[in-house]
């Protein structure tokens, strides 16, 4: 049992220990205080329009958000009045057809473009001009080897490199002797001609009972349509020059009718025919 005198001490005691812990929190709420006001920044009030010092650094209140103001900021407060220059440019579908040709052409992708095609039409001259192109069959002339329609690639570049033989389909300019039959002013004596040799330099030739002969020997062709229905010769071929006729021997305008050919005016060989497709192939070129 306590006796009264010891409860009179305990509550002595418990009021001393809670005046100290009040004033222990009062003692902070001072420190924290007189720590605030020694920060250096300041808070500016909402109605304030006192401009900020050149190069001070201010935490502004607006609407109870804290910001920072560069004061060294020409446009303090945001991008209100900020203007792209690309949002007054228009678009590419609002300009006119030249213009949008011009823009295309100074930007890196027509540039780029540009040199693309360039580099790609150069190559092809280049390879039509000195190495291979292509051809079309106008005309029956040389059927059943080509039929109308036919397109087939033309190699120049052997022609330099070794001689011409028989039986071998060339593509050649027409000579004079041609173009005085059909006409200097005519279309045809401007294009490109397409038929078989059958006889080169020093060689002697013959056509009689429908059949071909070179220096006397009888020739297998069974790439003709049909015999010949005419005679000629024999006839010797002149150095550079050689004697070309069409598979379609009674069809065709050729050696037969203007003489020979100066392999000079020769263009190419005869490589391979590339369309339509289910004629693809070398059937009939030797």
């Amino acid at each position: 049992m306590i006796m009264p005198s010891s409860k009179k001490i305990l509550k002595c005691v418990a009021l001393a220990s809670l005046g100290l812990n009040v004033s222990n929190l009062l003692g902070v709420a001072a420190f924290s205080s007189r720590a605030i006001s020694q920060k250096s920044f300041r808070i500016a009030p909402r109605t304030t329009s006192q401009l900020p010092v050149a190069g001070e650094m201010q935490l502004v209140n607006r609407n109870t958000r804290l910001f920072a103001v560069d004061n060294d900021d020409p446009n303090p407060g945001g991008l209100n009045q900020w203007e792209d220059e690309n949002d007054r440019k228009k678009s590419f579908n609002e300009i006119g057809f030249f213009d949008q040709v011009q823009e295309w052409f100074a930007s890196d992708e027509g540039k780029e473009d540009v040199k693309t095609y360039t580099t790609s039409l150069a190559v092809a001259l280049l390879l039509r001009l000195l190495i291979i192109e292509p051809r079309y069959i106008p005309s029956l002339s040389m059927y059943p080897t080509f039929e109308v329609g036919d397109q087939l690639a033309v190699e120049k570049v052997t022609k330099r490199i070794r001689p011409f033989s028989r039986n071998e389909v060339v593509v050649f300019n027409p000579p004079q002797a041609f173009r005085e039959i059909v006409g200097d002013s005519s279309r045809k004596a401007k294009e490109a001609l397409i038929k078989r040799i059958v006889a080169v330099e020093g060689d002697t030739v013959e056509v009689k009972g429908g059949k071909l002969y070179v220096n006397g020997v009888m020739q297998d062709e069974p790439f003709t349509a049909e015999d010949a229905a005419y005679e000629f010769g024999p006839v010797l071929v002149p150095p550079g020059d050689v004697l070309v006729l069409g598979d379609n021997r009674n069809h065709s305008l050729d050696g037969h009718i203007w003489g020979f050919l100066p392999a000079e005016n020769v263009i190419g060989r005869a490589v391979f025919v590339y369309w339509p497709p289910w004629r693809v192939g070398t059937n009939g070129m030797y």
